[in-house]
């Protein structure tokens, strides 16, 4: 019991540190995004299973046909070595699901419906709202609500813009333009604290969206990056997990939220 309290007061601690988000740690972010994305239109195949080995790609497609989800870290390097992230930390994950019977406009229309998203991807998303919308480019506005032993609540802007490369395929690519942390959430008293002056809980976010229509349903795959504080030396033991817990959360959360939406909406027909 005392080491469970010596632990929450540490983690207590950590969170109620303001961190300042630096030009170098933004510039050192841009460069990971640049060589991802890079690699994305490297001519690789178009699904990340697709890039495996036969038995390996056999098995994690026998896990999507089982309704299951397939989640994967991934890490960009620069000439073989990682690339450093100095005050800041990458979180870069890979998620695929399969949806049997259904269409990849049914995932669109869906992925692309942010006023609903509040209702679809509760209590993640606790707000959202449709700002503009220029042909398939979108933006819009979603409140995150990320808990974690403790709550951290975040206003954030976003730029999506969907393209139809081929025949049965889709892609979105997706920016946070804008993050915010919220103080003292839905009271009278609630702020936002200074863009890159707060926890440091989620500094940027983008994903990257591939829908392939094949074997009798849409496969959806979600590629996730995003940005957050550092840990302090002597607290990445405790901290780090937690800090990390997120975006691969988030990420399971997203995906296996859109595979069964589309599905019911599917048995509904």
């Amino acid at each position: 019991m005392l080491k469970t309290c010596t632990c929450l007061l540490l983690l207590l601690a950590v969170d109620a540190a303001a961190a300042d988000l630096q030009p170098r740690t933004v510039a050192a972010f841009d460069r990971y995004v640049r060589l991802t994305e890079t690699r994305m239109g490297g001519g690789a195949p178009f699904l990340w299973i697709d890039s495996l080995p036969p038995a390996r790609r056999q098995a994690r497609q026998d896990e999507l046909r089982r309704n299951m989800l397939v989640i994967e870290p991934l890490t960009t390097y620069e000439s073989g070595r990682e690339i450093d992230i100095p005050d800041g930390l990458v979180h870069h994950w890979l998620g695929l699901a399969f949806v049997p019977g259904a269409s990849i406009d049914e995932a669109l229309a869906l992925l692309q419906d942010y006023n609903a998203h509040a209702t679809i991807y509760q209590p993640v998303v606790a707000r959202s709202k449709l700002i503009a919308k220029n042909g398939d480019t979108f933006r819009f506005y979603l409140r995150f609500a990320m808990k974690q032993i403790i709550t951290v609540v975040v206003n954030s802007d976003h730029e999506a813009r969907f393209t139809r490369p081929a025949r049965g395929r889709a892609e979105g690519r997706i920016r946070s333009t804008r993050i915010a942390e919220v103080e003292d959430p839905d009271t009278a008293g609630e702020r936002e604290l200074p863009v890159g002056r707060d926890g440091g809980y989620l500094w940027r976010l983008y994903t990257y969206w591939r829908l392939l229509e094949r074997d009798g349903g849409t496969y959806l795959q979600c590629e996730s990056i995003s940005l957050t504080r550092g840990i302090p030396t002597g607290f990445r033991w405790l901290v780090g997990p937690f800090v990390t817990s997120i975006p691969r959360e988030s990420l399971t959360f997203t995906l296996e939220t859109t595979r069964n939406r589309l599905a019911r909406q599917g048995a509904g027909r």
